[in-house]
């Protein structure tokens, strides 16, 4: 080994091992003006290095003596980069007993049990190379698929120039479904076209009506205005007429923007992005305003990051990276005492009632706690209820339902991985009637047949019969399981 005066060696980088990898780090770092070392067992590697003017030894890295013949006190990082995973595990053990615990240190690891054994030695990173090759390759991919996509958007809106867009959300709309409208009208603007955002049902959830109030989001009823008026339809935060929105089935649509998974389901539009790995819709409508480089004022940032929020329960649920760097991107425009105020609404009367029903009227099966709060006003209670039930101890998933007129609405919530929760919504109640994701869904069914009962009690009494028997038989549970 080469004899070297320690005196004269102070890197704030040591590189062990100039493989490929190794050489192609030491390049880069080279550029950044960082003082490096590197230790390589072959002296022809070593020869190269030293004729680029860079400090390096002949040595074995995992032989404990390398680390005597440098001095590691202004050490910043270790990088363990040799292609032999014993020599690197030996190079790990050797560093951790030597030098401050301080010193960040990256190995590199063959395979994913070599990359634990890693972890276990105390590496601050381990980096297993064709991964972060693929990871690369994907987030590059990733971009070209954004780029084609806001190309495509471009053309459609080229085609619509001067003309008018109807935006329909799906009934009783959320934060995230507004905000999304209100972002492809906002893109809409940019090309000259004039967009309305129509909804159908009631902004019944306290939080939503304050979404609404307190940014001044112009919002127009389904039967206030004539869709036959409007050049081009696009759907936001639903995907499929007549599903969960109050087109009529078969409507040609122009465009459409969801992150509800479908299935099978096929989809007429003209341009179409569903993304059911995405947390929210807010979250797509946000990308495309980036790639378009369409500036967002307070009032658009304020409504998106809040519907990405809101539908990913503050990234808690069916949350992508994507999600987190567009609300990364949201946050400094928005107006955050809004965020405080829209965050602590008041509780309606009916909400509380309707959490009170769900608590009293609650029967557990296994870990399945399903509850009937009988009739409703406000549909957006039930998805509160669902939320709150499952935060009691042993329960795994929530079902709360109830009947308003002429319709029965049902929402869940899981915590169980085992369970999708949007499929046994779809296998329940059936394909156009339930789904969403898989910790979170619903389902809405029309009484049909049942409404020919004349005495409310038979009424409730059936649907709660059916409505059970069928999620039972969905998850695979025995009525008789009832804890």
């Amino acid at each position: 080994m080469n004899v070297i005066d320690k005196s004269k060696i102070k890197p704030l980088y040591l590189v062990l091992g100039s493989g490929s990898l190794g050489f192609a780090l030491v390049k880069e770092l080279k550029e950044r003006d960082k003082e490096l070392f590197i230790v390589d067992k072959d002296p022809q590697k070593v020869e190269t290095l030293r004729e680029e003017a860079y400090d390096a030894i002949v040595g074995d890295i995992s032989d404990p003596e390398v680390l005597e013949k440098i001095n590691t006190k202004n050490l910043a990082a270790i990088m363990i980069l040799s292609s032999d995973p014993l020599a690197n595990k030996a190079a790990l053990a050797n560093i951790r007993k030597k030098v401050s615990p301080d010193v960040y240190c990256v190995a590199r690891a063959s395979d994913a049990i070599n990359m634990q054994e890693m972890e276990t030695l105390g590496a601050d990173l381990v980096i297993i190379p064709p991964k972060v090759v693929a990871k690369s390759l994907a987030r590059s991919l990733e971009r070209a698929e954004s780029m084609l996509r806001g190309n495509k958007l471009v053309q459609w809106f080229n085609g619509l120039r001067g003309k008018t867009l109807a935006i329909v959300v799906h009934n009783n709309p959320d934060p995230d479904s507004i905000s999304g409208a209100l972002a492809l009208q906002e893109i809409a603007k940019s090309f000259d076209v004039v967009s309305d955002i129509l909804y159908g049902g009631e902004i019944g959830h306290q939080e939503n009506k304050a979404f609404v109030n307190l940014l001044g989001i112009d919002l127009f009823k389904m039967e206030d205005r004539d869709i036959s008026n409007y050049d081009k339809i696009a759907l936001v935060d639903c995907a499929v007429p007549g599903a969960n929105n109050k087109l009529q089935p078969g409507t040609h649509i122009g465009a459409v923007f969801d992150h509800h998974p479908l299935g099978d389901t096929h989809i007429d539009a003209e341009f179409i992005d569903i993304r059911p790995n995405v947390g929210a819709s807010a979250t797509i409508l946000t990308k495309y305003l980036q790639e378009l480089n369409i500036d967002i004022d307070q009032k658009l940032a304020t409504a998106l990051l809040y519907g990405i929020r809101t539908d990913t329960l503050d990234f808690k649920r069916n949350t992508d990276s994507s999600d987190l760097s567009a609300a990364s991107f949201l946050y400094p425009l928005s107006e955050h005492d809004i965020l405080d105020q829209l965050e602590r609404p008041s509780m309606s009367t009916e909400t509380l009632d309707v959490l009170g029903e769900a608590i009293l009227n609650r029967r557990v099966y296994s870990g399945y706690l399903i509850s009937n709060v009988g009739t409703i006003r406000d549909r957006d209670t039930l998805p509160q209820a669902a939320d709150y039930l499952l935060n009691l101890e042993g329960i795994s998933t929530t079902l709360v339902f109830g009947i308003s007129e002429d319709t029965i609405f049902i929402s869940g919530r899981s915590n169980d991985i085992r369970v999708n929760l949007g499929d046994v919504m779809k296998k329940s109640f059936g394909e156009g009637s339930g789904g969403g994701h898989a910790n979170a869904a619903a389902a809405q069914v029309s009484l049909g047949l049942f409404s020919v009962a004349k005495d409310r009690q038979i009424l409730l009494k059936l649907v709660d019969e059916s409505v059970v028997k069928r999620f039972l038989n969905a998850v695979g549970v025995e009525e008789s399981s009832k804890n």
